[in-house]
């Protein structure tokens, strides 16, 4: 169809693409976690990074799973790191993990003003491009989003004329942060034909833009992957074939990397229908890390999944980045030890590691 940049999803066919239209069993799409950076008397829990690590990867390995890591985006707290520490994630990630793809996340650093300026993005993107096996996440910035789609489209131009490696784009909706707006169809179109964009990942928490986006460029064949960020629809991705970017990937690593094999149909086109219930039990402690809090907002999921991390005896403490203002309350461990009691069953049922050393 016709686009042009006033075009609205609701006037696309692809906003009324049912999810059953679009179910693969074929491809076992990657797993992108957006990593946990913890911390510890205010300082980087390098150690318990390193071992938080090693057990995602041996969960992806358990089933053949690709897992990519995402440094220093919101899981990492990429708006309160200075640019050494922004770098020193990096090096110590690629000094223990020399041959493992990472994706960098990037941002407006030290922007002022309402006048959007591409040059906001390049420190991130010196940094990030000075490592070897790299994509990088152009995430939103309020000035950016604040562009109209024409403007917006050139803006992103602009900020690729300075990124060599593979790039993704971010949108989200207004209930993460008030001023994000999603991609329109028009700009999704532009953005999805720059020769440097391979995907976006889009997070939504009340119109399915991630269906919109998988609907569209597969009917228009767009070399341009979909890469969930809903938290709050982990099946979604898996039952479409498409990529995950989550900060959900960290906690609920074990059953995410299970539930994607399952999912793939064997030699004579069956699956493993228990996959389904692996999805419930996904869900019911997603649910929890990523809770509201009482102002609306599921920022402190950050401390919820530390908290996991914790109890699995991985990292020392669920202490958050001094400088991070999202906290969950003082009980968060017998919150989410609560929230694991689902999960771990389930993973004990099926025969699912990762889960085993829950204190």
């Amino acid at each position: 169809m016709e686009l042009s940049p006033e075009t609205t999803w609701k006037e696309t066919p692809w906003a009324w693409v049912g999810e059953e239209a679009l179910v693969d069993h074929q491809t076992c799409a990657r797993l992108c976690v957006a990593t946990l950076l913890p911390f510890k008397d205010g300082q980087p829990d390098w150690a318990g990074f390193e071992r938080s690590i090693r057990w995602m990867i041996a969960c992806a390995e358990e089933y053949q799973i690709e897992i990519v890591f995402v440094l220093n985006a919101d899981t990492g707290y990429i708006f309160n790191l200075s640019t050494a520490l922004y770098r020193e994630v990096i090096q110590r990630f690629r000094s223990l993990f020399p041959d493992h793809k990472i994706i960098c996340g990037t941002t407006a650093h030290g922007a002022e003003g309402e006048t959007f300026q591409a040059d906001w993005y390049r420190p991130h993107l010196e940094i990030a491009q000075e490592f070897q096996n790299v994509e990088v996440m152009l995430m939103t910035s309020r000035q950016l989003n604040a562009l109209g789609p024409e403007k917006r489209r050139d803006a992103y131009f602009a900020i690729l004329e300075h990124v060599e490696t593979p790039a993704i784009v971010h949108a989200l909706e207004p209930s993460f942060v008030p001023w994000a707006t999603p991609f329109e169809p028009w700009l999704l179109r532009e953005l999805a034909g720059h020769e440097k964009v391979t995907g976006g990942k889009i997070s939504t928490l009340e119109e399915p833009h991630f269906l919109y986006w998988t609907a569209m460029c597969q009917d228009l064949g767009l070399d341009f992957a979909p890469h969930s960020g809903d938290d709050y629809g982990i099946a979604s991705a898996i039952r479409m074939g498409q990529p995950s970017l989550i900060g959900a990937g960290v906690s609920a690593c074990p059953l995410i990397c299970a539930a994607k094999r399952m999912w793939i149909e064997d030699g004579d086109g069956r699956f493993d229908t228990r996959a389904y219930k692996v999805f419930e039990a996904i869900q019911s402690l997603e649910d929890a890390v990523f809770r509201l809090d009482e102002n609306g907002s599921a920022a402190a999921y950050k401390q919820s999944t530390a908290a996991v991390l914790e109890l699995l005896g991985l990292i020392d403490s669920h202490e958050m980045h001094p400088d991070c203002a999202d906290r969950r309350p003082a009980d968060e461990l017998s919150h989410m030890k609560e929230a694991l009691a689902r999960p771990v069953r389930m993973a004990e049922s099926l025969g699912i590691p990762g889960f085993e050393e829950i204190k």
